[in-house]
């Protein structure tokens, strides 16, 4: 019998295909096609790795950006004729320009590859922190679908909310992102722990800065 030789390729540093073959030319060529096709499949996976976090970026943009913009409406809607009516259409166009052209379709698209990542390596589904993560992301999408009620209110002219209530609101991506970021980075659950606590902290530290804003401009 021939020396068998045992293959093993990895992809993220994680181990996704074991092979063996006997000690022959015939399977040794064999085996190294198997190789070049999973390292095909290596740079494939790393070319939508790059572009889902490129859309997550630009989708955390478009979330940190436009309850800014829902800030400074509402507070528009204080001020005096004209110049209320011209600060609130400019940011009406702002708004609608920057949920629209950026916002939505990063969202779109940052799901779409996260997705296409799982299908390539569904070894990750196995992990307890992707499942954490996973759940911080559906958490991020009520958080978009909320911001996006918030918009089509305040195109339509109705403010149900005040500027204090959206400068909290506009906390809540920062809230998440750190979550996530801390998740896929630390990837053990004792780290997760403590970076829950860290995130509760975050919060804290965040509400009492915006009261001691609230204070200064009062």
């Amino acid at each position: 019998m021939g020396q068998r030789m045992v293959f093993t390729l990895t992809l993220a540093n994680e181990p996704i295909y074991t092979f063996y073959s006997s000690n022959s030319i015939y399977n040794i060529q064999r085996s190294i096609s198997q190789i070049n096709l999973k390292t095909i499949i290596m740079d494939y996976y790393n070319y939508i790795k790059s572009l889902h976090l490129i859309f997550v970026i630009t989708w955390f943009a478009g979330l940190f950006y436009i309850p800014r913009i829902f800030i400074y409406h509402v507070e528009a809607a204080k001020k005096s004729q004209p110049e209320n009516n011209i600060l609130t259409s400019q940011l009406k166009i702002m708004a609608k320009r920057l949920w629209f052209i950026i916002t939505w379709p990063s969202a779109i698209l940052a799901i779409l590859f996260g997705s296409w990542l799982l299908i390539i390596a569904p070894y990750w589904l196995e992990q307890s922190w992707m499942h954490a993560k996973l759940g911080f992301v559906v958490l991020l999408v009520v958080y978009h679908l909320k911001t996006h009620f918030i918009f089509k209110e305040l195109q339509a002219d109705k403010i149900n909310y005040s500027s204090n209530f959206l400068r909290l609101w506009n906390e809540g991506a920062t809230l998440i992102l750190f979550a996530i970021v801390f998740l896929v980075l630390l990837k053990s659950t004792l780290n997760m722990a403590y970076g829950l606590l860290g995130l509760v902290g975050l919060a804290a530290l965040l509400m009492l800065g915006i009261r001691l804003y609230k204070r200064i401009r009062s």
